[in-house]
């Protein structure tokens, strides 16, 4: 079976020897011309035109008021914690499945993070962890605001993560979390293009994150962007972001701790122009999942499809194979045959650093961990 799979793969990308990788961006437009504007205009730094109009494109396509560009997603989240008012005395939940940059921002605030289950149908936290952990561990107080009951600490913020682009049950963890004045953070990294009811992922939240990495399905080589409709949310972020520097003709003043944040307009020139043909790119990668979907399901292997009322952008394709043994045989055949496959992340709370977290039972995480492959998932153009 391990055969016929990376044989179809190979008929698909059209390639019958050499290396295929898990996922490559796409470059077929503006992207050198914007390039070589932007070096003839000297401005390649934090300064320029072009971060000015990839946010404005940004959050038009996603339908966010506003858009604050920033060196990579990590550095968007932990921008967006720190504006919600994330620190060491608060705890953050999220879910254990998730890549470990999620669980990191949570950490740069000096935060707890409490990890929690996610269902199989969206591989995404799971709105019954949420409230089952909400009523059976936490409590009100007089202030408005949600403590745990065990630590003491406030619960300020709640990230739940859009993974491989598939959307989570966004709505009833909203729902939570205004019912328990916790701040919705949407960690929509990898989900740019996904639409839950119709509605773009990153824009349910007070706040959301999208990250451009160079594997993500478009790139500025590495950036994010922070997402708010919030307009003292977005003055703060773009402060914070450019070292908290008050606007002087000459002088260096700062009036908070800031971070060298913003995204350089160099890498912003290659978004821009990603951007143009994002739509084909997303035509392109649902093709592609489709052509997955028919030929894994003639062989009886289940694979991740968009859950109900979603709109995904496949970022990358996944399967869920029997066990971790047929996952580990999977993997090690698909990688020494040239196919580059790779399992989920390892559970965040299962890494040293987070060991000691809070936690509840992860059933469905443990499932996953144990059963889940991303194949190759490049849009073929």
């Amino acid at each position: 079976m391990y055969e016929e799979i990376i044989s179809y793969i190979r008929e698909i990308y059209k390639k019958p020897e050499g290396i295929i990788p898990l996922h490559t961006p796409v470059f077929s437009g503006n992207e050198k011309k914007y390039l070589l504007d932007c070096i003839e205009s000297t401005f390649v730094s934090s300064i320029g035109e072009y971060v000015t109009k990839f946010e404005q494109k940004i959050a038009d396509y996603t339908g966010s008021t506003y858009a604050v560009a920033t060196v990579n997603g990590t550095a968007a989240l932990h921008t967006a914690l720190v504006v919600a008012g994330v620190d060491s005395h608060h705890e953050v939940i999220t879910q254990a499945v998730s890549f470990v940059a999620t669980a990191n921002a949570i950490s740069y605030c000096g935060a707890e993070p409490v990890f929690l289950d996610s269902d199989q149908d969206t591989l995404g936290l799971s709105p019954q962890a949420l409230q089952d952990f909400l009523a059976g561990n936490t409590d009100q107080r007089d202030d408005g605001c949600t403590y745990n009951s065990a630590s003491g600490k406030k619960i300020t913020a709640c990230i739940p993560m859009h993974v491989f682009g598939h959307p989570v049950k966004i709505d009833q963890i909203r729902s939570l979390c205004d019912h328990y004045n916790i701040i919705l953070i949407e960690d929509a990294a990898e989900s740019l293009g996904s639409l839950y009811k119709g509605q773009h992922t990153g824009t349910f939240g007070r706040l959301g994150i999208l990250s451009f990495n160079g594997n993500k399905i478009i790139t500025t080589g590495g950036g994010g962007v922070l997402l708010t409709d919030n307009k003292d949310f977005a003055q703060l972020a773009k402060h914070l972001t450019t070292t908290a520097k008050i606007d002087h003709p000459w002088e260096y003043a700062h009036d908070h701790v800031g971070y060298n944040y913003r995204m350089p307009n160099i890498n912003a020139a290659l978004g821009y122009a990603q951007l143009e043909h994002m739509e084909k790119i997303l035509q392109c990668k649902r093709e592609l999942a489709e052509n997955y979907r028919i030929f894994f399901k003639g062989i009886g292997i289940y694979f991740i499809s968009e859950p109900e009322e979603c709109k995904s952008n496949y970022w990358l394709n996944a399967i869920a194979l029997e066990s971790s043994v047929e996952r580990n045989d999977f993997l090690r055949f698909s990688n020494d045959n040239g196919v580059l496959a790779r399992p989920i992340w390892k559970l965040l709370p299962d890494l040293p650093m987070y060991a000691n977290s809070p936690r509840d039972e992860l059933t469905n995480a443990r499932w996953l961990q144990d059963r889940i492959v991303n194949i190759p998932s490049s849009a073929i153009l």
